[in-house]
């Protein structure tokens, strides 16, 4: 795709990913961009890189527009793979550039490339550089995601380049969020948005909250924000500040995700009473088996509702594999305000529905106790039971809600 101006000689010059469906083990089912953006000045300016498989692309759109030798600065707002292999490829076009970086930044550039040839200048928050008509502000953003990470706010024309924060893994022919709402829809945009924090920034919410706070200290006016990944928000940017605020405070639907897996159906045979005994409480109710679903998915589905209830055979006395791994990745993802119940089946001993509450307890999670466990396979009495236990949880999570 060809260069596009943003606004006011701010030129998208990035990739589209069309192909990609596995982003370091997180699912892309809608492709994602790589984004990065030309400023044309005095002191012509490139915010960041691309992923190396696309330099080519990018180097394209650049020179359709400038001569890369040109290019006096180069702001690198984060290290990340898909985010700065291509450095080199531009160096080499434009060696006198100067590249502006956090400290932090500069010494994890010297993992991936010789530094010793480029002139490299450190910059922190309050940092500016004058290119002309344009003053670019520097924000350092330490765990959003990576220790490195800035923003770069370009103050006369109200555009803050956000590095990964605000983005999200779409791949579109359209550029800005006003056009793709036209050929798709605002919910696909938001679900965009929810799926990328509930995957990458879940742990970092305090982080995002306090870097919104100094922005809003700071008085920055923003008209447009331009992530490295997805679509650039130019018709309502408060919108995609405000998810991110809800998300940050834990926001979460008033529903329950049923997320397991089964061995021989018994587990599964569990979901249907339980499932539906969350419905009749008045609850939304999504049900999730994990070999069907890739794990992004889930974990999205989990991070939208307020209740989780997990469901595991017992194998080999401890959790199913699948199980496990959700939990294990769920842990590292330091999920808060959630409440959590455990069921299951076993054969000749249990153990599974324990492994998970102590799992749950592990992360922090508010907890629904007891768990419920079925041996072999649900009988009449059993499913009974497990309705009884869907019910319960959901009043439980009712009242757990109405804390936030």
């Amino acid at each position: 795709m060809n260069s596009v101006e943003v606004r006011n000689g701010i030129y998208w010059v990035g990739a589209i990913d069309w192909a990609v469906r596995d982003f370091h083990g997180y699912i892309t089912p809608s492709g994602t961009t790589y984004n990065n953006y030309l400023i044309l000045d005095k002191e012509i300016t490139l915010l960041d890189t691309v992923k190396h498989d696309f330099s080519e692309i990018t180097i394209k759109n650049i020179k359709s527009l400038v001569n890369p030798n040109d290019i006096k600065h180069v702001v690198i707002n984060h290290i990340e793979n898909d985010h700065v292999t291509s450095l080199e490829d531009i160096m080499h076009l434009t060696p006198k550039a100067t590249i502006y970086i956090t400290e932090k930044g500069k010494k994890g550039l010297e993992k991936f490339f010789d530094i010793s040839k480029w002139d490299i200048k450190v910059v922190k928050t309050g940092d500016t550089l004058n290119i002309g008509s344009k003053t670019l502000l520097f924000l350092e953003t330490p765990m959003l995601h990576w220790p490195d990470s800035m923003m770069t706010y370009i103050k006369e024309d109200k555009v803050l380049i956000s590095q990964d924060a605000f983005g999200q893994h779409i791949a579109s022919s359209v550029r800005f969020d006003d056009e793709l709402i036209t050929c798709e829809s605002m919910t696909f945009l938001e679900e965009g948005v929810i799926d990328y924090y509930a995957n990458i920034l879940m742990p970092f919410g305090q982080l995002i909250k306090n870097k919104i706070s100094d922005i809003q200290k700071l008085g920055l006016e923003i008209e447009i924000i331009a992530p490295d990944h997805g679509i650039i928000w130019r018709n309502n940017p408060n919108k995609v500040i405000q998810m991110y605020l809800d998300m940050a405070n834990g926001k979460a639907e008033d529903a329950v995700a049923i997320v397991y897996d089964t061995m021989w159906h018994s587990t599964e045979m569990m979901t249907l009473p339980i499932m539906q005994a969350i419905k009749d409480e008045g609850l939304k109710c999504k049900v999730i088996k994990l070999r069907s679903t890739p794990m992004s998915v889930a974990i999205k589905e989990f991070w939208k509702s307020r209740g989780l209830l997990v469901g595991t055979p017992t194998l080999n006395n401890i959790m199913f594999p699948s199980v496990a791994e959700f939990l294990t990745h769920l842990r590292g993802l330091r999920p808060k305000n959630r409440i959590a119940g455990a069921f299951g089946s076993f054969g000749w001993s249990g153990g599974a529905v324990k492994e998970a509450y102590d799992e749950f307890k592990r992360m922090g999670l508010e907890i629904y106790e007891p768990g419920l466990q079925v041996l072999y396979r649900p009988s009449g009495e059993d499913e009974k039971k497990c309705y009884e236990f869907g019910k319960a949880f959901a009043q439980k999570v009712k009242e757990y809600h109405k804390k936030f």
